[in-house]
């Protein structure tokens, strides 16, 4: 039986009235270290792919990727060192964080720290240490391999570097679901917030795998672009020319905050987090179900939470990722939840311009999902040249759109099956708006 302190709490929270919402955002992208160089280049229909320069790519059939340049992450821990003894991927999304924090104008000394949690998850982890410290190991022996091997190389390090360099005490986690990564992390800290746990969480994904073990392991299994004479062309989800995904690097990283919490103290909101679904294909390792039951499973679920008809979604930052079966059924889905509706649906991937970021990817899929609910500018599907009948919706080709976003969807899918898929509205009267 529950606890007299939890059948108290219980009895006093009701989860459909504790709602969730966005008030900072911080990114680091092919694009641009920041959230606005980011935004700004998408607007443009700017490519932030070229050839790789972080290892040599000669012997790489694909020698292409959407690589983050100059990022410099001193200034963005307390200590220099603790710089120094973090990977890639953590040391972008303690700088994500960062700015999300910042961004969000809240008063970290004032807040009640133990309410704010950190849930910040990698498809794949710190592997540039693992494959530093394995040569380390096969050349010089077991006792030349660095004592931080294993703190800079698991998963959730990037949650518990930006939990201690802010100090948030409360719920302290990572997800690793591939390339659904993100949206699950921001998915499950919106579902904390809601049941009563936190009144707020950093949250979102990093990923930082452009290196011999990651490129070689995407290209044995052929899922990567091989257009390496055009890198600026070579992501073009939806198009019948597509020949695999780019890998790309990054974090994106939102602050969510319960809306009474943040109108309170008078925050600006960039939307609301008002649905999340999600699901398992249970079909293959690497390959979505052909029917693609799984991801209209995990759709049909972030439009029934938001309880809003399907009328009313303007917007899907499609999950997208250029590869022959993938945009194909995903289109199929979103057909096959929508109706009629689907080709009304602005369906655009922002993969075309940044690459995968894989378990980055989510979270400045729903960096710009916000960004388009404020400013009213939905970034294209670039290099859209020649359509594909079986992905025949509205992709915005090319060219950015100007036009009101009430409700967007952001859709991310991984291997092993894995789905997940955030619905975003509107901020409505009672919080200010982020645009204003």
């Amino acid at each position: 039986p529950a606890s007299k302190q939890a059948q108290q709490k219980l009895a006093t929270i009701d989860m459909s009235e504790r709602r969730v919402v966005i008030t900072g955002i911080g990114c680091i992208s092919p694009l641009g270290n920041d959230l606005e160089s980011t935004w700004s280049g998408m607007k443009e229909g700017r490519s932030g792919i070229g050839p790789i320069t972080q290892i040599d790519p000669e012997p790489y059939e694909s020698k292409i990727a959407g690589e983050v340049r100059d990022f410099d992450p001193a200034g963005f821990f307390r200590a220099p060192k603790d710089a120094r003894h973090s990977d890639r991927v953590v040391q972008m999304a303690v700088a994500a964080a960062k700015m999300a924090i910042d961004h969000s104008g809240l008063d970290l000394e004032a807040a009640d720290r133990t309410r704010i949690g950190t849930m910040i998850g990698s498809g794949i982890g710190g592997l540039a240490t693992l494959q530093r410290e394995h040569e380390t190991l096969l050349n010089r022996g077991p006792g030349r391999v660095s004592p931080f091997l294993i703190p800079m190389m698991i998963s959730n390090m990037a949650t518990g570097i930006v939990s201690m360099e802010h100090g948030l005490r409360g719920p302290s986690m990572a997800i690793v679901t591939a390339c659904a990564t993100s949206n699950h992390n921001i998915g499950e800290a919106w579902r904390i917030i809601k049941f009563g746990d936190a009144d707020g969480f950093v949250c979102g994904g990093t990923e930082a795998s452009i290196l011999s073990m990651g490129l070689s392991g995407f290209c044995r299994m052929k899922a990567l672009s091989t257009r390496n004479d055009e890198p600026e062309k070579a992501s073009r989800p939806f198009d019948v020319n597509r020949d695999g995904f780019v890998m790309g690097e990054g974090a994106g990283i939102v602050l969510l905050e319960e809306l009474e919490s943040a109108t309170r103290r008078g925050a600006n909101i960039y939307a609301e987090v008002a649905g999340y679904g999600m699901s398992g294909d249970a079909h293959h390792v690497s390959s979505p179900s052909p029917d693609g039951s799984g991801a209209m499973r995990a759709m049909q679920m972030a439009l029934d939470d938001a309880s809003i008809p399907v009328e009313s979604l303007d917007y899907i930052n499609a999950h997208g990722t250029s590869t022959p079966a993938g945009d194909r059924i995903e289109t199929l889905a979103v057909k096959r939840v929508l109706g009629e509706q689907a080709s009304k649906v602005a369906f655009a991937s922002t993969k075309s311009m940044i690459g995968h970021l894989l378990g980055a990817a989510g979270g400045v899929e729903t960096a710009i999902a916000a960004l388009a609910i404020r400013d009213g500018k939905i970034p294209p599907t670039i290099n859209y040249e020649t359509p594909d009948p079986e992905c025949d919706l509205d992709c915005v080709p090319n060219t950015k759109r100007d036009m009101r976003v009430r409700a967007a969807l952001n859709n991310s899918f991984g291997f092993g099956g894995t789905n997940a898929s955030l619905l975003l509205t509107a901020p409505e009267s009672g919080g200010r708006s982020a645009g204003n």
